[in-house]
């Protein structure tokens, strides 16, 4: 499977750019762990604690067991504005930015 290939033992981290979100929800669909909207009816990333991150560029850690529902949620975002990079090099894995 080509996620675990890029995965493999490296830590990933995810974010989403708003000013291209449409608020489709389909992010949150695939992984409620990881996304979820606000009440200005964007997506975001939530903390490894539940915690809602609003502030631009917010990161938040790709949770392994659940990488493929947030590769899913990337390459089936109408918006294009999720981005899953690693975090040792900050190259886009997953995303509009994928090398």
């Amino acid at each position: 499977m080509q996620e675990e290939a890029v995965a493999g033992s490296e830590a990933l981290e995810v974010w989403i750019d708003q000013d291209l979100c449409t608020g489709d929800g389909i992010c949150v669909q695939y992984a409620p762990e990881v996304f979820e909207l606000d009440i200005d009816g964007l997506a975001y990333v939530k903390s490894p604690g539940d915690e809602l991150l609003q502030a631009p560029g917010a990161t938040t850690p790709v949770p392994l067991p659940l990488l493929t529902d947030v590769v899913d949620s990337a390459k089936e975002c109408p918006g294009d504005c999720i981005h899953v990079r690693r975090v040792s090099d900050r190259v886009e894995v997953f995303g509009p930015d994928a090398e």
